[in-house]
């Protein structure tokens, strides 16, 4: 992967992660580039196959393209950053990030986007101005 392909996607990004929104300037690990569909399910390293993603979604993320959706206990793709639009399968409820469909949903369970430990770094972020929600 070239430095300009990683910058485009970082650029693109706008430097935040883009399943959770936690901005780069908050975590003192640079954020990994994600690949949409895992190297392992034939995605490629193309820009239109990577993704701005914290390390903490990374890791959650791995190499799954699926889950259980939570309110319909069926398989569910997750969110795809290159060809699905965020704010039509997430918007904030206070710190918490809430699924407006089945794909945000499952999205959300899959990368335990709502968890203890996140809720506390997104409530600092808001005390410092760095608005969530």
């Amino acid at each position: 992967m070239t430095r300009q392909l990683e910058q485009e996607v970082r650029n693109r990004a706008h430097n935040r992660c883009e399943y959770c929104q936690l901005p780069q300037a908050a975590s003192a690990i640079r954020f990994p580039l994600d690949h949409v569909i895992a190297r392992q399910h034939r995605g490629g390293s193309e820009s239109n196959n990577l993704a701005l993603c914290c390390a903490r979604c990374n890791r959650f993320k791995g190499p799954n393209i699926a889950g259980i959706d939570p309110v319909a206990m069926q398989m569910e793709r997750l969110y795809n950053p290159r060809t699905d639009v965020w704010s039509e399968h997430f918007q904030w409820r206070g710190l918490e990030l809430a699924g407006s469909t089945a794909v945000g949903r499952t999205t959300i369970a899959v990368l335990n986007i709502n968890d203890e430990s996140t809720l506390a770094v997104r409530m600092q972020l808001n005390r410092e101005g760095q608005l969530f929600g």
